[in-house]
């Protein structure tokens, strides 16, 4: 992905979360926390962009709704990679090969 052509920020998770999953299925954050054994904060915090996905909530979100650990965390990264260019004040260019 090239990140200095990308004209929006990435999808978060949370969105994912909420438009694709809870949404659809009629789920409600409750359900979701109870159904994956967290606390309620967790996926409304998640919902609202304002935490990120861990590994384990990864594992977890995969399990409950039959995706990948990796989907869930690929999103992450996505967003983290997008954030992390925006605030950067410039990348170095490559290092020249020696002869």
């Amino acid at each position: 992905m090239n990140l200095k052509k990308l004209k929006r920020p990435p999808t978060t998770p949370g969105e994912i979360l909420r438009e694709d999953f809870l949404g659809p299925m009629r789920l409600t954050q409750k359900n979701v926390a109870d159904h994956i054994d967290v606390d309620i904060k967790v996926i409304n915090r998640l919902i609202n962009n304002k935490t990120s996905v861990s590994p384990e909530l990864a594992l977890k979100l995969a399990a409950t709704f039959n995706t990948t650990p990796q989907f869930w965390l690929n999103a992450q990264l996505a967003v983290d990679l997008y954030e992390a260019r925006k605030s950067s004040g410039g990348l170095p260019s490559p290092i020249a090969k020696a002869s």
